[in-house]
C-alpha cells in the first residue's frame, strides 16, 4: 500500500493550437463554464485526497498561473511552483519535480486535460498495488494523433507515439502515476527527434526494466482541450452537469429563463431569454438579449441587444447591437464586439484577448 500520494500538474507549453487566445495568456487558464481548465485538474487531485501539489510553470505564463491559483488554500491544498525555463517535453518537466516529490508516489496531470468522471478509482488501485507506474487510457475513434497502448494479453508491453498503424484504440490521455523510480528512468532516456524527453520513452524504459506498469481505462468523457472545438465540447460537458441556480443574480423585466441556468453573484438579467444549460458570470449584465444553450458568459461582461449560443465568452467582453446570432464561438477577454448597423449573415469567431471587431 502506497501512502502520502502527492500531485504534479504540468502547466507549461505555449498553447499554439489555441492561438490567438494564448498569445496573452496561459492555455490552462482558459475557462470552461467560467472556471479555468487548470482548476479542474487540481480538483480532480483533491478528490483523490491529495493535498500537496506542485505545478510546473513556464516563464511566459508562470506569473498568471501563480496569481490565479495562489497557495492552494482555496482548494484546501498546499500548492508550490516549479519553474521550467525551457520546454523540453513532459518527461523533462516531471524530472524537474524530483526534489518536490521526494520519496512519495505521485499523480501527474497535464493541466489542459479535462475528464468528467474523475480518477479516484484509478488512483486508489495504484496506491493499493506494487506497480511502479500507471497510465490512464481512453478509447478514441482515431488513435494516430496520440500515444497508444499495446498489450500482450492484459499486460502493457509498449506505448507508441502517434503511430501510423495503431496497435489498439486506447490513447494515453495525459494522466500518469509514478513512484520515484520514474526519475531514474528519465535520466536514462535520450531526447527524441524533436529534441524533447518523451513520456512515452520514459514509460517504455520502465517496462523494459521489468517494472510493473499498470494501464487503466477511465470512465466518462475525456477531452484534450488544446483546440477550439475541444474547448466548446468540454464547456458543453460541464454545463450539462450544473444544477439550476438563479439565487445569486438579479432578474428584471420581461425575462424567460428555461432549463438549468446559473447566475453567479452580481449578475443581472433584464428583458432577456436564457435557454439553459448556461452560466452567467459575476457582475455580468444581460439586457434585451438571447443566450442559447451551452453558453458560458464570463465575469464582468455585457451582452446587449444580441444573441449568443453554444459559445464561451471570456471575462470583460462587451457584445452589443449585433443583428444576428453568434454561434459556436470562443471569444477572449476584454473583447469589444459591436455591429456597424448593416445586417449580417452570420458569424463564427475565435477572437483573442483585447480584440476589437466591427461586424457588418
Amino acid at each position: 500500500m502506497k501512502t502520502g500520494m502527492k500531485g504534479l500538474v504540468l502547466s507549461g507549453g505555449k498553447g499554439s493550437r489555441l492561438r490567438p487566445l494564448t498569445f496573452t495568456g496561459a492555455k490552462q487558464l482558459v475557462p470552461i463554464a467560467n472556471k479555468p481548465i487548470l482548476f479542474y485538474a487540481i480538483e480532480n487531485l483533491r478528490q483523490c485526497g491529495i493535498d500537496e501539489i506542485s505545478i510546473v510553470v513556464s516563464p511566459e505564463t508562470g506569473d498568471q498561473v501563480r496569481a490565479a491559483v495562489g497557495d492552494g488554500s482555496r482548494f484546501g491544498a498546499r500548492i508550490g511552483y516549479i519553474d521550467q525555463a525551457e520546454p523540453g517535453g513532459i518527461a523533462q518537466a516531471i524530472g524537474l519535480a524530483r526534489a518536490a516529490m521526494g520519496e512519495a508516489p505521485f499523480v501527474t496531470f497535464l493541466g489542459d486535460n479535462f475528464i468528467t468522471a474523475g480518477i479516484v478509482p484509478q488512483v486508489e488501485a495504484f496506491a493499493a498495488s506494487d506497480a511502479e507506474a500507471a497510465v490512464l487510457l481512453k478509447p478514441v475513434p482515431d488513435a494516430r494523433a496520440f500515444g497508444v497502448a499495446e498489450f500482450e494479453g492484459e499486460r502493457l508491453v509498449r506505448v507508441v507515439e502517434k503511430p501510423e498503424v495503431p496497435p489498439s484504440d486506447l490513447a494515453v490521455i495525459g494522466i500518469y502515476m509514478f513512484t520515484p523510480r520514474v526519475f531514474d528512468a528519465i535520466g536514462r532516456i535520450a531526447p527524441s527527434g524533436r529534441g524533447e524527453l518523451e513520456i512515452t520513452d520514459t514509460i517504455q524504459r520502465l517496462i523494459d526494466d521489468g517494472c510493473d506498469v499498470r494501464a487503466e481505462v477511465v470512465e466518462g468523457e475525456w477531452i484534450d482541450t488544446g483546440k477550439h472545438d475541444d474547448l466548446l465540447a468540454a464547456n458543453r460537458a460541464i454545463l450539462e452537469t450544473l444544477p439550476d441556480d438563479r439565487e445569486h443574480g438579479v432578474i428584471e423585466g420581461a425575462c424567460k429563463l428555461h432549463g438549468r441556468v446559473v447566475l453567479q453573484p452580481g449578475s443581472r438579467v433584464r428583458d432577456s431569454v436564457i435557454s439553459g444549460p448556461a452560466i452567467i458570470g459575476e457582475g455580468t449584465r444581460i439586457e434585451d438579449a438571447y443566450i442559447g444553450p451551452f453558453t458560458s458568459v464570463g465575469h464582468h461582461c455585457v451582452v446587449s441587444h444580441s444573441e449568443v449560443s453554444g459559445s464561451v465568452v471570456m471575462d470583460g467582453t462587451v457584445i452589443e447591437q449585433l443583428g444576428y446570432r453568434v454561434e459556436n464561438s470562443l471569444i477572449g477577454r476584454n473583447v469589444e464586439l459591436r455591429s456597424d448597423g448593416r445586417k449580417p449573415r452570420g458569424y463564427e469567431l475565435v477572437l483573442g484577448d483585447y480584440s476589437r471587431a466591427r461586424l457588418p
